[in-house]
């Protein structure tokens, strides 16, 4: 079992010895090239916790080293701070651009003030996928890891009021990273030490219930699995032991959650055997339980009953030497590696944490690469663009971390934040600089959206091609604010035309609310838009102000034979010869299922069955409503055509040419521009609904068309 090296301020000839273990020679006198390099260049430099910048070096590097991180992982690690003192190409120069890259990546995550104290655990998750995906190099993530173990350990030594704003930001952040990179080393000692510098007096509490220092139960941990190792040896059984004493924080996170006393751990020391085969994992067991005595009640078979996340391996507590409990986990290396990078990986339900699968499988992969980084030989060049290249991850000026979509804008960042800021973004800082609206954000960038008093979005960002939206939901706010706005317009040109009627009639102190209900309408509003759209005419209207209404009309006898329809003629159930016309709010096409309402003195008008003001008509006055059929034969239909498109030069010709070709005769057109869109009405004739069908469909082919629709 390798320890954490510490290393005490001195020279970079003396550092480098333990600096460079397990490294090739070429390696090492590359890596005392970097400790030449650093040393005077930090010199005198202070770090803001106060750490001196070439002893937090010589710490980090030498953590990196217990890790075995490779020579250029621990160069890196040696000059985390030359960004700041040297320009980035002369580093590349020195050392070469790999090396350039890993420490500017570094110094990215020193960018970070992440605030963390009050920070929800959804929020600190959110954290931890940032500083994964912001870099295109595990190693840079290690770096950091090392970096924060040595200040703790420097707050150790020199007591700060920072320490329990490190402390609760390393176990939210830092340490769930360790442990889900497997990097066990470096957690347990960030653990214990937040653990030590927020709760001060359980820690020593817990300290004072062990029986023995770290190193001692190291050293337990050792003689145990050297007594096992002889015995499975005796009885043919290879397999690989590795052993782990638990630390103080994990103890007391234990018996926190699980509600125990510390008599009841019986994990405080624990061993692991990995054997060949699921034969081998139960000789391994009947091995364990003849050496030493099983606890009653401490032992779990997940081999025959898997866990519910397929988890395997067969678990037991025994009474090991000198009395000492220890847990005994026994597996095959196929269980081990699905129990450390599968779907039932340790951290996953230590921390119970939702995370998304693409998240997963790169902590996966990441983790897998760790440990087999001894047996690649590029190992440098394999781990390199392991991105989560769907999300990036930037800061509000507080510190508060946002995820996006990756190419999103500070349009998407200000929909984000609030949909408020994003109607009113106008300009946005970028660390600082003001950059345009369809600039890519990219993880770790801290963002500041500038916003005016009042006012909307532009149509623009709504063009795909222009690229100022990238997140749905950026794009979803934009388009309600628009339909918000031309609901509001039709409104408004519904009530002046009211008013303007109540004030002919001279009734300008008319109550709306009575109007409306008159018409058939819940509210005022209703009535606005119906007016607006034509749906109610001035006739309707001024009947209605006026509070007068003609007598219903009598009953009709029903004749038992309708007389033959003329060509195009509509037919009315059960009545002969009406008087019919087409409803100008709906305009009925052959074969448009109809039906009819008898009016006050211009016959019968033919509606659609699912035109609105026919159910409103019918709500009030359903006695009035009569059945209707199409006529046979050939006629024309007036109707109206509601085309939203991109406003440019040429649209309305290239539509008008459009309806030429299907041989329509376009007998009106309106047409306004607002907010770069175009809103365009075509009145034509059509023979039947086909004919309309295919008016629609070459239309809607047409360059900057967005919405056809009947008017």
């Amino acid at each position: 079992m390798r320890s954490v090296v510490q290393l005490h301020p001195q020279s970079g000839a003396a550092a480098l010895g333990p600096l460079a273990e397990g490294l090739a020679p070429a390696d090492r006198a590359r890596l005392g090239q970097a400790l030449e390099f650093a040393e005077p260049l930090y010199a005198g430099q202070l770090l803001s916790t106060g750490e001196p910048t070439w002893a937090h070096a010589l710490g980090l590097a030498g953590n990196l080293a217990a890790i075995g991180v490779d020579a250029t992982g621990r160069m890196a690690g040696l000059l985390f701070a030359a960004p700041k003192h040297v320009e980035p190409e002369k580093i590349g120069e020195q050392f070469g651009a790999e090396i350039a890259a890993l420490a500017a990546g570094v110094e990215r995550l020193y960018q970070l003030r992440i605030a963390t104290r009050s920070s929800p655990v959804e929020q600190n998750e959110v954290l931890r996928k940032m500083v994964l995906g912001m870099v295109e190099d595990v190693r840079v993530v290690l770096i950091r890891l090392a970096s924060r173990t040595q200040t703790l350990r420097w707050f150790a030594r020199n007591p700060s009021p920072e320490r329990p704003v490190y402390a609760r930001e390393s176990l939210d952040i830092y340490s769930p990273l360790a442990n889900r990179l497997g990097v066990a080393q470096l957690k347990w000692e960030m653990e214990d030490l937040s653990f030590r510098f927020l709760e001060p007096e359980l820690y020593k509490r817990i300290a004072g219930m062990l029986d023995e220092k770290r190193v001692e139960r190291e050293q337990y941990i050792a003689r145990a699995i050297g007594m096992l190792s002889a015995e499975l040896e005796g009885v043919g059984v290879k397999g690989e032991l590795y052993g782990r004493p638990k630390h103080i924080y994990s103890i007391w996170n234990k018996m926190r959650t699980k509600s125990l006393d510390f008599s009841q751990l019986y994990d405080v020391r624990a061993l692991r055997v990995i054997v060949p085969s699921v034969k081998d994992c139960y000789t391994a067991l009947g091995v364990v339980h003849n050496l030493w005595q099983p606890v009653p009640k401490e032992f779990d078979d997940y081999i025959s009953r898997p866990k519910g996340n397929l988890y395997q391996s067969l678990h037991t507590a025994v009474i090991g030497p000198e009395g000492k409990t220890v847990e005994v986990q026994i597996r095959t290396e196929e269980m081990h590696r699905h129990a450390e990078f599968g779907v039932a990986a340790h951290w996953r339900y230590k921390e119970k944490v939702r995370t998304s699968e693409a998240f997963e499988q790169k902590i996966a992969w990441l983790r897998e690469l760790l440990a087999w980084r001894d047996e690649v030989a590029d190992w440098a060049s394999t781990t390199r663009k392991a991105q989560l290249d769907d999300t990036v991850y930037v800061l509000t000026p507080q510190g508060k971390v946002i995820d996006l979509p990756a190419g999103s804008t500070p349009i998407d960042f200000a929909y984000a934040l609030h949909t408020d800021l994003g109607h009113r973004c106008r300009g946005a800082r970028v660390d600082g600089h003001i950059v345009p609206l369809d600039t890519p954000l990219a993880s770790g960038q801290r963002v500041e959206i500038v916003s005016a008093k009042s006012g909307g979005p532009s149509r623009d960002w709504l063009n795909a091609e222009r690229g100022f939206v990238k997140s749905p939901r950026a794009r979803a706010k934009i388009r309600q604010w628009f339909n918000a706005k031309a609901h509001a317009e039709t409104v408004a040109a519904g009530r002046a035309s009211v008013e303007k009627e109540l004030k002919r009639e001279g009734a300008s102190h008319a109550s709306l609310d009575t109007l409306a209900e008159r018409l058939g309408f819940k509210k005022p509003d209703d009535l606005f838009i119906a007016v607006a759209r034509d749906e109610v005419n001035l006739r309707q209207l001024q009947t209605a102000v006026r509070g007068s209404e003609a007598p219903a009309p009598q009953p009709t006898k029903v004749k038992q034979r309708a007389a033959p329809a003329k060509a195009g003629v509509l037919v009315v159930g059960g009545m002969d010869r009406l008087m019919t016309q087409l409803a100008k709010c709906c305009k009925p096409v052959p074969p448009d299922p109809i039906r009819g309402f008898v009016t006050r003195g211009k016959g019968v008008s033919v509606h659609r069955e699912d035109c609105a003001s026919l159910k409103r008509l019918a709500e009030h006055q359903p006695e009035r409503l009569i059945d209707a059929q199409w006529g046979q034969g050939a006629g024309s239909y007036t109707v109206e055509m509601a085309v939203t498109a991109t406003d440019r030069r040429g649209l309305l010709r290239d539509i008008g040419d459009a309806l030429a070709r299907e041989k329509i005769n376009v007998t009106a057109v309106r047409t306004q521009s607002r907010d770069e869109l175009a809103f365009m009405r075509f009145t034509f004739d059509v023979a039947d609904l086909s004919q309309l069908k295919r008016a629609f469909a070459i239309v809607r082919e047409l360059k900057g068309v967005i919405r056809v629709s009947r008017a």
